[in-house]
Parts: C-alpha cells; sequence; structure tokens
C-alpha cells in the first residue's frame, strides 16, 4: 500500500493500480526513446505487472502499531514482503520470461542490503531464477536489458511521484525521494540531463522537463482517503473498506 498522510486523514493507493499508472507511463513512451523495440511488449508487461504480487495483499491494509499509521511497501515487514514480492515475480514469469526476469531483477535489488534470513534467501533463489531464465533464451543482449531495467525504475518513479506528492507541492518540499527530481540512468538515451524535473502548474497538472512523450499524457490514479478519526473508532479495515473510491485526472506535459 502506499499511504500519504494528511494532517487529519490518510491517502491510500493500492501497489497494484500505481503499477498501473506507471504501465500507462511507458506504453507513452515516445518511439525515438525505445531501443530493442522487439521485446517492447515485454518490457510493458513487467512494468504494468511489477506490484501485482501486492494485489491480494492490498485488498485491505495492515496497521502499524509502532507508529499508529498504515503500514507502507517502504515499511512492511520484511519476511512477508518476500513472499509477496516471489508470488509476483512467478505470477509474471508464468505469463513473460523476459517480463518476469526485469521484475526478479528489481526486487532483488529492493533487499540487497537487508540481513534478516528471509532477505537472503529471497536474493539468493532470485538469482539463481535469473540465471536459469538468461540461459533459457538463445540470445541474451545484456545492453538491451539493462536499458529495459533503467524503463522500469523511472516508470515507477515518476508514478510513485505522483502518488506520493500533494498537489502543488514545491519538489523540495514533496516526499524526499523526489526533492531533486528523478533520476535518469546512463542506460537510458535521448536525454540531456540526469535529473527529470516536475512542478506542478495548477492542481492537477504537472510540468517536466526531459519529457519522454510524443503528446501531453493523461493520468488517472485511484484512491481512497480514510480519516483518522474514523480508523479510532471503527478500526482500519472497516473504515477503509467503506471509504468511497477517489479517481484523480492529472495531466502531464511538457516543460
Amino acid at each position: 500500500m502506499i499511504v500519504r498522510e494528511r494532517e487529519n486523514e490518510f491517502v491510500l493507493i493500492k501497489q497494484h493500480d500505481h503499477a498501473q499508472v506507471s504501465g500507462e507511463i511507458i506504453t507513452n513512451w515516445r518511439g525515438a526513446l525505445f531501443k530493442d523495440t522487439k521485446l517492447r511488449k515485454s518490457v510493458e508487461y513487467a512494468i504494468y505487472n511489477h506490484d501485482v504480487g501486492w494485489k491480494p495483499v492490498d485488498k485491505q491494509p495492515f496497521w502499524n502499531d509502532q507508529k499508529q499509521e498504515p503500514y507502507t511497501f517502504i515499511d512492511f515487514p520484511t519476511p512477508p514482503k518476500a513472499v509477496f514480492y516471489k508470488h509476483g515475480i512467478e505470477e509474471v514469469v508464468g505469463r513473460d520470461a523476459y517480463a518476469g526476469l526485469l521484475c526478479s531483477r528489481y526486487y532483488m535489488n529492493f533487499l540487497l542490503q537487508e540481513t534478516s534470513d528471509e532477505a537472503k534467501a529471497f536474493v539468493e533463489q532470485e538469482k539463481e531464477r535469473q540465471q536459469q531464465i538468461i540461459e533459457s533464451f538463445s540470445e541474451f543482449d545484456k545492453a538491451a536489458f539493462d536499458f529495459h531495467y533503467a524503463l522500469l525504475q523511472i516508470c515507477d518513479s515518476l508514478s510513485l511521484f505522483l502518488c506520493l506528492n500533494e498537489p502543488e507541492v514545491a519538489m523540495e518540499d514533496g516526499h524526499p525521494f523526489f526533492r531533486e527530481g528523478i533520476p535518469i540512468s546512463s542506460a537510458l538515451h535521448g536525454f540531456n540531463e540526469n535529473k527529470m524535473g516536475l512542478t506542478w502548474k495548477g492542481h492537477d497538472t504537472i510540468a517536466i522537463h526531459e519529457f519522454p512523450f510524443e503528446n501531453p499524457l493523461a493520468i488517472t490514479l485511484k484512491q481512497k482517503v480514510v480519516t483518522k478519526e474514523t480508523i479510532s473508532t471503527k478500526g482500519l479495515i472497516p473504515s477503509y473498506e467503506e471509504a468511497p473510491l477517489q479517481k484523480i485526472d492529472l495531466l502531464l506535459v511538457e516543460d
């Protein structure tokens, strides 16, 4: 679950819904900025579904009693999180091996620095999985894979920027992940800088420096807003289930 705290309420966005936004982003990526297009459908599938492991989990949010707020994808405990990751990777691999390879690499990197037994076991299992998938291909282009992996990173980051920040917030006051912009990997091409700058132009429009699309891109976020008072009286899960689904329309334009 992606969680954004306000003074008297929490905004909650399902991980898979956020991934669908990142999928819309890659679907509209400028053709001239995409190399090895024969694998484009696999890359798009990976990006659309990179958080599919969270789909059953996010039907109901979990309460972090230490912080007195809902658990987020950032602070969710590692042992169950590794199970979700593995489930999601296996689901993607079952449909598209190259897409699954991208997702495996992505989630392995999240747990590389963790010291728990569960994290170490997950990393070793995914290294084995990745090697088996690579060996199953008649040809494997490492440079192309690094490029596609960088696309997954930047599309995920751009979608997270939209989910984690309040409309019209100044970049320096926004979520710590993106206060200096969104990193642009050296594996990508067609960009002049190493950061993508984003500026809110009103409540529903975001101007992007280093714009990667042919045309302005309309995006819809799905979220629920739950008040802290309702949680204190009814509990998190009933409060979340009773909250209406909101659809927030945003427009990405060139700066």
